[in-house]
């Protein structure tokens, strides 16, 4: 199986929008986000990443069709529920480059795409003179009641990475669950690594 990376900055990310929107959706309806998404959210939340080149989205490609995306931005341009915390706990957040999603079709996981996808957005951090760089996740409980039971969480793939969590640095993000009949606010925690 050959599968093609491609780095796409700024506006360049917006051909592929309509593309990303949908595989959004799609990934994000597995646990643990379990997101009943809209195309509308979707596109627009995508098109944030196509007004500065400082932006990242890494592409993965099987026979031209999108199967997987990473994206990546200057915490700065993030909401401000994302750079908050960071601001409240001391850090530098002109400093800090902010990894949105990692998302990957089901039947190419396990051929070290992951792995290139966070390569792929360090390089461009670092070469942007970022000296940290972070995500966050959401926080599920281990007795959810839509927790697969074969689920592997991907909390030793990002230690191997490099990543820590750090359980101070908290923020929420509102969305509607599978099931849920409106936005509920869902916790998440902030993973940084420094270099």
């Amino acid at each position: 199986m050959t599968i093609e990376l491609k780095n796409i900055t700024g506006k360049d990310i917006t051909g592929y929008i309509p593309e990303l929107a949908e595989l959004r959706i799609q990934i994000f309806r597995e646990f643990p986000y379990l997101y009943d998404g809209s195309l509308t959210y979707e596109k627009q939340y995508l098109t944030s990443y196509t007004t500065s080149d400082k932006t990242i989205i890494v592409i993965a490609l099987h026979k031209g069709r999108v199967v997987g995306a990473s994206t990546g931005i200057p915490l700065l341009q993030q909401s401000d529920n994302i750079i908050r915390p960071f601001g409240d706990s001391g850090y530098a957040t002109e400093k800090i480059f902010y990894f949105g999603e990692s998302i990957l079709e089901k039947q190419y996981r396990g051929h070290g795409i992951g792995v290139r996808f966070f390569e792929e957005r360090e390089k461009h951090a670092h070469r942007l003179g970022y000296p940290l760089t972070t995500f966050c996740a959401v926080e599920r409980p281990a007795d959810h009641p839509m927790r697969p039971p074969n689920y592997i969480s991907l909390d030793e793939f990002w230690n191997n990475r490099g990543y820590r969590i750090k359980p101070d640095l908290r923020t929420t993000f509102r969305w509607r669950d599978i099931g849920e009949s409106s936005e509920s606010e869902k916790p998440m925690v902030f993973w940084i690594k420094e270099t």
